[in-house]
C-alpha cells in the first residue's frame, strides 16, 4: 500500500487528479479541490498522504496536504453509502475541522452544502461520523437546540482556529470553563502554546 508520495508535479489531466511523478513514475492522484488551490506550477515538489484504495477493476490513489484530511477520507469511506467520490467531494466542501464541527453540532445543513448530499444522507452521516470520527468529548456541557454553552462556543472557536480535535480535548479538559467564552479561549490558547 501507498501511505504518501514526495516528487514533482507533472500535470493536472482532469479536474481533481494531478500526476506526480516520483523517482520517474507518474502517479496520478485523485485529490480535493481545495488542495488544488495551494499546488504550484508544474515541476514543484509535492507531498502527499495518501490512501490506496483497491476495487476489482482500479488501484486509485487519493492524496491529501494532511494526515488528518486523510484520517477524515478513510472514516467517511467506512461510513454506510459513501464511495471515493463522495467523500472526495465532502472534504473539498469542508476542512476536517468544519466537518469535526458540523458533527459536534449536528448541523444537518452544513453537510446539505456538499453536492451530492441531501437532508437524509446528512442525518445519517451525522450519526455515523460521530463514532468514526475522532471528536473532542461530549459531556453534559453538550448545546441544546438553540442554546450553547460557553464551553461548546470555545470548542468552536479553537476549531476555526485549526485546531484538532485531540489538542482541543485535553487543552479544554484543564482549562477553567466557567467563564465567558472570551476566557476560555484565552486560557486553552495559552496552554496550547506551552504545549508546543
Amino acid at each position: 500500500m501507498i501511505g504518501s508520495l514526495r516528487g514533482m508535479l507533472v500535470d493536472r489531466p482532469a479536474p481533481g487528479e494531478i500526476i506526480v511523478d516520483v523517482g520517474g513514475v507518474g502517479y496520478r492522484v485523485s485529490v480535493p479541490t481545495s488542495l488544488l488551490a495551494g499546488l504550484g506550477a508544474h515541476g514543484s515538489e509535492v507531498f502527499l498522504h495518501v490512501h490506496t484504495h483497491v476495487r476489482e477493476d482500479a488501484i486509485v490513489l487519493f492524496g491529501f496536504a494532511h494526515a488528518d484530511e486523510r484520517r477524515c477520507f478513510e472514516a467517511l469511506l467506512g461510513a454506510h453509502g459513501v464511495g471515493p467520490s463522495l467523500a472526495l467531494a465532502i472534504l473539498s466542501s469542508l476542512s476536517p475541522a468544519a466537518l469535526s464541527t458540523a458533527v459536534l453540532e449536528d448541523d444537518v445543513d452544513t453537510l446539505c452544502l456538499v453536492p451530492g448530499v441531501g437532508k437524509k444522507t446528512a442525518a445519517r452521516l451525522l450519526l455515523e461520523l460521530k463514532a468514526r470520527l475522532d471528536l473532542p468529548s461530549l459531556g453534559t456541557d453538550r448545546p441544546v437546540a438553540g442554546a450553547s454553552s460557553p464551553r461548546a462556543e470555545a470548542r468552536a472557536a479553537l476549531v476555526e482556529l485549526g485546531y484538532g480535535p485531540e489538542e482541543i480535548r485535553s487543552v479544554l479538559d484543564v482549562v477553567d470553563d466557567g467563564g465567558p467564552v472570551e476566557q476560555i479561549v484565552r486560557s486553552a490558547l495559552r496552554e496550547l502554546a506551552r504545549n508546543r
